[in-house]
């Protein structure tokens, strides 16, 4: 008769568990909820990432000139470097 028994709960396990883990995890989530609160956003949780970004690059820029640039003729290389500097001659 144990056999019989075992059997049917093996076989009716995933009947019996899914609905058990749901209400488990659904009381959990809300307990979880009930003693967290509501947070408030704060300003930085409400921008996306790319205004975030556009913000950040703002600031760093915010303090220096941007009309003074280094000009070309002053600048040593034009191209990226070439791998191991095999295709470019010494510099003097």
């Amino acid at each position: 008769m144990w056999s019989v028994l075992w059997a049917a709960v093996r076989s009716k396990a995933p009947y019996v568990t899914f609905p058990v883990a749901f209400v488990v995890g659904l009381v959990g989530y809300h307990l979880e909820w009930f003693l967290r609160g509501d947070p408030t956003p704060t300003a930085e949780e409400e921008k996306s990432i790319s205004e975030q970004r556009e913000d950040r690059k703002l600031q760093e820029i915010a303090g220096k000139d941007l009309t003074k640039v280094v000009s070309l003729k002053d600048k040593l290389e034009f191209a990226p470097r070439a791998v191991l500097n095999r295709n470019r001659p010494e510099k003097s």
